[in-house]
């Protein structure tokens, strides 16, 4: 999300307010300029502070855990990690009429992917691959078990079962609905019997930094614990395609029933998006349609 402003009233979240945090409680910065980021998210409400560092606030209780999570794990996991995660410097807690813990990272640099960022598509597919099977390479001891935390990313898709049909029910008749519900009932019938390993739970676009076309920096781990990496697949169809899925496939290497549910995922999210805003957002709609095409017609799915 685009976001020049530096207030939209999300949880009451603006720039004075983050300038308040940091004299309340990092003095020492409190001389530094605050701006609000070019691409902000939604869950999180983010400003730059001074030339190397962010501030990052959740915008409501739901996303607030994952301050607390990833000041914890993220530390421990990015030494084992080929490119850069967020380095948290510190910690915040309620205050100045905020109501939850909040965080300053090290800024980190680089533009959010997108195709037209990227010279080799099949090259950058491999490199978040390789980052996809690190991550999973990573010690799980005592992680945190897939649950409210990651919006259930890292359980099986069932969690969103009755979503799911809904928002068949309300798309009858503008997508192929029998050939959703069998990649849907392919995704439920799919379990994940491996140990739990880490997975990120949003491995998109907007969460990939790159420098130069290549992939620099995976941000954004609000979404991330251990469980079912199938989660962490869905990019395969909502970014890469043809030649550069093929390498992203090859190169992470998952089973077919991770595979399966990995569809699942996907065609959720895509299906509850585009029937709210089928009618009201075509180019929204658009990008959703096109992913349930991509999911419903891929031969090695």
């Amino acid at each position: 999300m685009s976001d020049n402003s530096g207030s939209d009233g999300r949880a009451g979240i603006d720039a004075d307010l983050v300038r308040r945090l940091i004299k309340a409680q990092f003095p020492q910065w409190s001389a530094l300029a605050v701006s609000p980021v070019k691409v902000d998210g939604w869950d999180n409400r983010t400003y730059r502070l001074g030339d190397a560092m962010t501030v990052r606030l959740p915008t409501a209780a739901a996303y607030a855990p994952a301050v607390d999570k990833e000041d914890l794990w993220l530390p421990r996991l990015a030494p084992s990690l080929p490119v850069a995660v967020p380095e948290p410097v510190g910690k915040g807690v309620p205050g100045e009429g905020y109501g939850f813990n909040w965080s300053v990272r090290r800024w980190l640099d680089g533009e959010t992917a997108s195709v037209d960022r990227i010279d080799d598509l099949s090259g950058f597919a491999v490199s978040v691959a390789e980052f996809i099977l690190a991550l999973q390479r990573c010690d799980a001891s005592g992680g945190p078990v897939a649950a409210a935390h990651s919006f259930y990313r890292g359980a099986p898709p069932a969690h969103y079962a009755d979503e799911t049909r809904r928002a068949l029910v309300a798309l009858a008749g503008r997508v192929d609905v029998a050939a959703c519900t069998e990649v849907w009932e392919g995704a439920l019938a799919s379990s994940f019997a491996g140990p739990p390993v880490w997975f990120h739970g949003d491995i998109a676009q907007g969460n990939l930094l790159v420098v130069d076309g290549k992939l620099s920096a995976v941000i954004d781990f609000g979404t991330s614990g251990i469980g079912d990496p199938a989660c962490d697949l869905v990019i395969a169809w909502t970014m890469f395609s043809d030649q550069s899925r093929e390498a992203f496939r090859r190169t992470v290497s998952q089973d077919a029933a991770t595979w399966a549910r990995a569809r699942g995922w996907a065609l959720w999210k895509a299906l509850i998006v585009l029937a709210d805003v089928i009618d009201v957002d075509a180019s929204k709609a658009a990008v959703n349609q096109r992913v349930i095409e991509e999911v419903l017609t891929d031969p090695l799915g």
